[in-house]
């Protein structure tokens, strides 16, 4: 039975995750690199700038995310790598560095068996990880870069679990058993990843909960933000299969938005949502 290697899978994966020495994907390397580059507090954007410019996709992803009109307000065009930092800040380079690994992934042979899912998880994140950031912009006490990262790494575990399901065929051949796996451990296999990675708790719990059912009557954490930014995000662009699950909609959000309010906010965010989506996608 297909849920024998679901289980298999599992266990490979917590094996892995637990040891004193995690073994990560090769499509995290980058993501690896900034992250020790950015814990240097001596850290300056020449520096970065030469780790960023070595990696051609990367490079390409910050001068396209500088030029956006999410950052770009003035209009002025960046051509080089130091200045497109320099005007997105060193931390939008994470957000960046884990944009091209997911991408990376995404594209490589092994996950052609899964090719119409990873389109819709990559049009999913793209799609939270912007409106994590308008959302944010409008709650002075939230770092809008910081909610844009959240949103790109808030469904991290199911990228992983696809990249390790693409070695069992027999999940590869049973779309019901991998969504049901995917549904039900994502987010706690996203929390081990990322706890493995070094980042902080209060983010990995965050992300944990990004979908725990909550009834919101304003938004005032990054919890909220991320919780609300996936829930709009899944009503026209979830990552799951509605042959194996219920749509999702917005009823959660009543509290927040009626209708108009809702749709006049949705409207407002188009522009990032496309820009960003520009910058940060394929």
């Amino acid at each position: 039975m297909a849920n024998e290697f679901s289980f298999q899978l599992l266990e490979d994966i917590a094996r892995d995750l637990s040891g004193e020495v995690v073994c990560f994907p090769t499509f995290l390397d980058i993501t690896f690199q900034v992250r020790t580059a950015l814990k240097n507090p001596s850290l300056s954007i020449d520096q970065l700038g030469k780790l960023v410019g070595a990696e051609p996709l990367m490079s390409t992803k910050i001068i396209r995310l500088a030029n956006s009109a999410a950052m770009n307000r003035s209009g002025r065009t960046i051509a080089d790598v130091n200045s497109a930092i320099a005007r997105v800040g060193m931390e939008a380079v994470r957000s960046v560095a884990f944009a091209v690994a997911m991408e990376q992934l995404l594209n490589s042979k092994k996950m052609a068996p899964f090719q119409a899912l990873s389109r819709r998880l990559w049009e999913h994140t793209m799609h939270v990880a912007a409106l994590c950031r308008v959302l944010a912009r409008r709650v002075p006490q939230i770092n809008p870069d910081e909610a844009m990262f959240a949103g790109l790494i808030h469904d991290i575990g199911v990228f992983y679990l696809l990249s390790r399901a693409a070695n069992f065929p027999e999940l590869i051949a049973d779309p019901a058993e991998l969504h049901q796996l995917l549904v039900q451990w994502h987010d706690n296999i996203g929390h081990a990843l990322l706890a493995a990675m070094g980042l902080p708790e209060d983010l990995l719990i965050v992300v944990q909960e990004h979908e725990q059912e909550r009834t919101l009557t304003t938004i005032g954490t990054l919890a909220d933000v991320l919780f609300v930014a996936n829930r709009l995000a899944n009503v026209e662009h979830g990552w799951r299969d509605l042959q194996f699950s219920a749509p999702v909609d917005a009823d959660a959000l009543a509290h927040l938005y009626d209708a108009a309010a809702l749709g006049a906010l949705l409207v407002e965010s188009a522009e990032d949502v496309a820009s960003l989506k520009s910058a940060l996608g394929t």
